[in-house]
């Protein structure tokens, strides 16, 4: 049986993956900035020519959806390493940032 996996645990495998290859000096956070902004354009190549119709069957397509998987899966990988050199706990920004969000734009 798997373990359940949490933001922690995958940042921690991450580090690890790093550490092991001697990568952590590259990691800055400008060069994660970076690598982040390239896979989420990546992402964004994906959809630029399909219709709006088509962008929401995109998962239909094995060959599509994978890409789109790995492409996902890469823009989190950055974050959470960006994350994790910046010492944001992921969660809670996102979770302040939903309650500013609340208050601005307060449902009708």
């Amino acid at each position: 049986m798997t373990e359940p996996l949490d933001v922690a645990k995958l940042q921690r495998r991450l580090a690890d993956f790093a550490a092991a290859r001697d990568w952590q000096q590259y990691h800055t956070p400008k060069n994660l900035v970076a690598a982040l902004s390239v896979e989420a354009s990546e992402l964004v190549e994906i959809f630029q020519w399909l219709t709006p119709e088509e962008s929401t069957r995109v998962m239909d397509d094995p060959d599509s959806a994978h890409r789109v998987t790995d492409e996902i899966a890469d823009v989190l990988a950055y974050l959470l390493q960006l994350c994790e050199v910046l010492g944001v706990d992921p969660l809670t920004a996102l979770n302040a940032k939903i309650d500013r969000n609340e208050r601005r734009f307060p449902a009708p």
